[in-house]
């Protein structure tokens, strides 16, 4: 044999060898795969070991300025297992009745008899996992430990104290969606700043190694075999309880007074979007309001008159018009394509300027500005509204934001009257943090940020992460656009449609809105299914803007539904509450000191604390001509004059006009027990002053309030 074959038959045994290996293996696996599969499949109860996850500690919700929203508090569950051995039916059924009763009087959601019989067929079903009560406080279960059965333990009673947790909320409803929910079932459901931040809030799940001893019954392997849990982060928001609750109770006054369907009211910070308070209340079919949706968040509706500000800020900034040019309205009528466009409530404006265009919400003077300007290319009109960012999402920190919906000329549904209707807010929708946003922008010197409703995030009080401003528009338009945008938002207030807004302490500049909601199946051809929105959106101070405010009420009935009515009660008094707790915005009073028109009571006692608190209000005194520790006050003409007053050692001292501080350092000092009787100054004591005070065992001091 050559070596060219001996080489190729050698490499042909190996190859077959190898070969007939792996398919051997491979048979192997498959016969234990199928034909043994009883005989090694192990039960995961059965394994010697087992990994446990140990539950992270939920992070906690804060207002701004560090009140609790929502937070996390234990809880547990008491379960039975009804197969341990040393839980014989003798011992079951002599203390089972004395369980049952212990249960129904700690818990009160059964009756006695009714525990007894659930846990009697418990018994008799064998159950292992039996839930005899969940929802249980830390108090409950250190009682529910000592009660019969339940204190023989878990290896001999076979009860199971489950440690869980409970989502609460200190404030009840206050800013309920806002704050949000979780749930963990397949069809769970994530909302507001619990569902957004859920990953941050829930921490990490810690492990837990454990032994089998026997059934049902593991034990811990010990140190180094646990990894800890990782507590969740604590979420700071930018809401302001005490406005919140201003906000809510407004909006439900106005609510319930109108009968409307639903309503939302914002408040936020200019300069950094801080959303300071946001309400939603919508009625049930009792006619009661309650939180169940977040309307400015997530709600894209007709904006109506409010866009009008985004129609005349384009018409400016194109050239067309400037706010002192005269706009005819005629007879408050007109017709697009023989589809009429009137003013509200059939009123008639004639020859006005662009600013009481604005002022007065003239639909027809706003449809023809831009109309007549716009006509030829729609698309410049569009465009300016697509470039301020109203066509697209804000991208909130939190979920379910609605989507605008703002046509292009290529849209199927463009028609002749789009573009007159879209000028003074119909045929689109956008919410109403959208049209915030945009008023926000003017009072912010065009700076357009987005809304935030969370500011920090936080570990065991150590900051993560910090939330600052977001810009989402540098500048909505020109300098000299802006200030005549500003100049016609206080004349609504001042002069317009807002006049009732309009008070003494502070400037609110705005615009209001009232808008026709078309009906989901028959549109707007049926007057009687068409409902009404009534809004206002603006911000205040309006001479230094602080705050931006918009509220937005949806279908109000009692015939009554323009803005001005139904929306504007609830912005002024959210912006009267923030006025009159924010010191910083009222102006400074002169730092003069006050002269008083009388010189106020003064008790006698010690001269340097006396001396101390005249000073402190600039109250003229009368030094006295000798020098003592204890003095008497008298009001001469415009100032206090103080006589000194001796205090002899070992005897009884004169007390009587001093409070009852000083009279009880006095006659203790002296070595004498005091009984008082009264409040106010002493105005009788029992003892005469200069008495030898160790001849006296006691003094009665009775005490009055001056009349002066």
């Amino acid at each position: 044999m050559s070596v060219k074959k001996d080489i190729l038959w050698r490499v042909a045994m190996v190859y077959l060898f190898m070969v007939v290996f792996a398919l051997s293996i491979f048979g192997r696996i498959i016969y234990l795969q199928f034909a043994e599969k009883d005989k090694w499949s192990v039960d995961s109860e059965a394994a010697p070991l087992r990994q446990v996850p140990i539950a992270s500690t939920r992070g906690d919700i804060y207002s701004a300025d560090g009140r609790v929203l929502a937070l996390s508090v234990p809880y547990y569950e008491i379960r039975m297992d009804f197969t341990v051995d040393y839980l014989t039916n003798d011992i079951f059924f002599s203390q089972v009745d004395a369980l049952s009763r212990e249960l129904a009087s700690l818990f009160g959601d059964k009756s006695w008899d009714r525990y007894k019989r659930e846990l009697v067929e418990a018994r008799k079903a064998k159950k292992q996992y039996y839930l005899v009560k969940d929802d249980v406080s830390y108090d409950q279960m250190r009682k529910a430990r000592e009660f019969h059965i339940f204190r023989l333990g878990r290896f001999k009673g076979g009860v199971r104290f489950i440690k869980t947790s409970k989502r609460i909320r200190p404030n009840g409803y206050l800013a309920a969606r806002t704050i949000g929910s979780t749930t963990r079932s397949e069809l769970g459901n994530r909302v507001g700043i619990e569902g957004s931040f859920d990953e941050l809030l829930t921490g990490t799940e810690g492990l837990l190694l454990q032994k089998r001893l026997g059934k049902d019954l593991y034990v811990p392997l010990g140190d180094g075999y646990e990894i800890d849990p990782k507590d969740g982060k604590d979420i700071i928001t930018t809401i302001d309880l005490n406005i919140q609750d201003v906000a809510e109770k407004a909006l439900l006054r106005q609510l319930t007074a109108h009968n409307a369907r639903h309503g939302t009211a914002v408040l936020m910070e200019v300069k950094t979007g801080e959303i300071k308070a946001i309400a939603n209340l919508q009625r049930d079919e009792n006619g009661r309001y309650y939180e169940s949706y977040n309307f400015a968040v997530g709600e894209s509706t007709v904006p109506g008159s409010t866009f009008k500000l985004v129609s005349l800020m384009l018409a400016m900034e194109d050239g067309y018009v400037d706010i002192d040019d005269i706009v005819n309205t005629g007879n408050g009528e007109i017709s697009y394509y023989g589809k009429k466009l009137v003013d509200s409530g059939d009123e008639s404006f004639g020859a006005i300027t662009v600013q009481q265009v604005f002022e007065k919400s003239s639909n027809v003077g706003v449809s023809k500005i831009i109309f007549e300007n716009y006509k030829d290319h729609p698309e410049k009109f569009i465009n300016g509204i697509y470039k301020l960012g109203l066509n697209k999402p804000l991208g909130l920190d939190i979920r379910g934001e609605g989507r605008p919906e703002i046509k292009s000329p290529d849209n199927k549904t463009w028609s002749g009257i789009t573009l007159p209707w879209m000028s003074i807010g119909y045929e689109m929708a956008v919410t109403p943090l959208q049209i915030l946003s945009l008023y926000n922008a003017v009072a912010n010197n065009g700076v357009m940020v987005k809304p935030r409703l969370v500011k920090e995030v936080r570990y065991h009080g150590s900051l993560v992460e910090s939330y600052g401003p977001e810009i989402i528009n540098s500048s909505i338009c020109s300098r000299s656009t802006l200030r005549k945008l500003q100049k016609m938002c206080l004349g609504v207030v001042e002069r317009g449609t807002a006049s009732n807004l309009k008070n003494d302490n502070f400037l609110i500049a705005g615009k209001t809105g009232t808008a026709q909601i078309p009906d989901s199946k028959t549109g707007y051809s049926q007057k009687s299914r068409i409902t009404y929105q009534a809004s206002f959106v603006g911000y205040f101070p309006a001479d230094n803007p602080r705050y931006s405010c918009i509220v937005v009420v949806n279908a109000p009935s009692k015939y009554v539904y323009y803005g001005n009515v139904v929306a504007g009660p609830v912005f002024r008094e959210i912006a009267n509450k923030v006025y009159a707790t924010s010191l910083d915005m009222h102006e400074a009073i002169n730092d003069k000191k006050v002269q008083l028109a009388d010189i106020p009571y003064t008790k006698n006692g010690n001269y340097k604390a006396l001396k101390t608190v005249l000073d402190e209000l600039d109250i003229p005194m009368k030094k006295p001509l000798t020098k003592s520790d204890w003095v008497s006050a008298t009001v001469e003409g415009d100032q206090l004059a103080v006589s000194s007053r001796s205090v002899i050692e070992k005897l009884v001292p004169n007390v009587v006009g001093m409070g009852l501080k000083d009279a009880l350092y006095l006659m203790e000092d002296a070595g004498l027990r005091v009984n008082v009787s009264g409040r106010g100054t002493v105005r009788f004591q029992s003892v005469p002053p200069g008495t030898l005070a160790g001849s006296v065992g006691g003094v009665n001091l009775e005490m009055t309030i001056p009349d002066n």
